[in-house]
């Protein structure tokens, strides 16, 4: 039996490799179904399986039926190719998570009005599951929903809402945010129905102000932002989450839009201040230069107006009189 080096052991960042019983050994653990009964053959092809994924040292765990013509494996292996953990880049939602209780002290005194939050599961996605979680007081994993927060005004408005109606609604309730929960996907309908929306708001001017937020099993923030949507919320989000960014990127968007001072901005990072008007372009007067280089300014005289005879005998000069 080999010995376990003791005392912490260093990572390499640059060749990363998953951790089994030593660092860098590339353990990892598969388990999966094939169509067929367990036998020597199955386990055979399990083992083939592995090794055309490019894994070697491959240990057949367990292997047990799983009802008439299906078997069960897990599986362990090693993995040969590391990554460069230090070069990885994700584009990732920027929003620090606050508690439900400084989020609401945060719209009390610097907003000073509540954030209407409308919350649905589109088009014909009957789940619900992922919105309410978001949404109902209750909330998910010990975080209290949308609901529950002081200052804002959410509401859970279910399952199977269309998008015309979504749009409707946040133009006449003057929305601040909209969350859109995407379960099904066969064939990416989820997609489909996510940029439909956003159309629908471009159309109706609602890009500027509204906050669009995005969130499923199978949404991700490049997804989301792909779609036309501000941010995206995968599996594991927890309703502050969601109602922090909500919050930080409203008071973004005031600073860029109306230059009013971002309370939750980084003493470290510049301010958005409104960009300022063009100027209108206003008619200069004429220089010219002197002998000496100085400028001579000449002055603007208004033309005086032309009467409708001057205007006739202008486009259609009389001849040369014969001599």
């Amino acid at each position: 039996m080999s010995e376990t080096p003791k005392g912490p052991q260093k990572v390499d960042l640059k060749r990363l490799k998953p951790y089994g019983d030593i660092m860098g050994d590339g353990t990892i653990q598969i388990c999966f179904t094939l169509p067929v009964e367990a036998s020597a053959e199955a386990r055979e092809a399990a083992v083939q399986l592995v090794q055309k994924m490019g894994l070697d040292q491959i240990k057949v765990a367990t292997m047990e039926n799983v009802g008439r013509g299906f078997s069960m494996f897990v599986i362990y292996a090693n993995v040969k190719v590391p990554v460069d953990f230090t070069k990885i880049e994700v584009v990732k939602v920027e929003a620090k998570t606050r508690a439900r209780d400084e989020l609401d002290e945060v719209i009390k005194t610097h907003i000073g009005r509540k954030l209407v939050v409308l919350g649905a599961c589109t088009g014909y996605d009957a789940h619900t599951v992922g919105i309410d979680a978001i949404m109902n007081m209750k909330g998910f994993a010990g975080d209290y929903g949308l609901e529950r927060y002081q200052w804002l005004d959410a509401r859970n408005l279910g399952a199977q809402v269309l998008n015309e109606e979504l749009i409707k609604l946040a133009v006449s309730e003057k929305a601040d945010a909209i969350l859109v929960s995407k379960v099904v996907t066969q064939h990416n309908i989820h997609i489909r129905d996510l940029k439909d929306l956003i159309t629908r708001a471009k159309k109706a001017g609602l890009m500027d102000r509204l906050i669009f937020v995005a969130g499923g099993p199978r949404v991700t923030h490049p997804l989301a932002l792909e779609c036309g949507f501000d941010a995206g919320f995968g599996v594991g989000t927890k309703p502050s989450d969601v109602a922090s960014y909500i919050v930080e990127e409203f008071l973004r968007r005031r600073e860029r839009l109306d230059g009013i001072p971002n309370p939750l901005r980084p003493t470290d990072e510049p301010a958005r201040a409104k960009a300022p008007a063009k100027p209108t372009k206003k008619s200069a007067p004429k220089t010219k230069r002197g002998s000496a280089g100085s400028k001579l300014v000449v002055k603007f005289r208004p033309k005086k107006a032309m009467t409708t005879g001057a205007r006739a005998r202008k486009a259609s000069p009389r001849r040369k009189a014969k001599k």
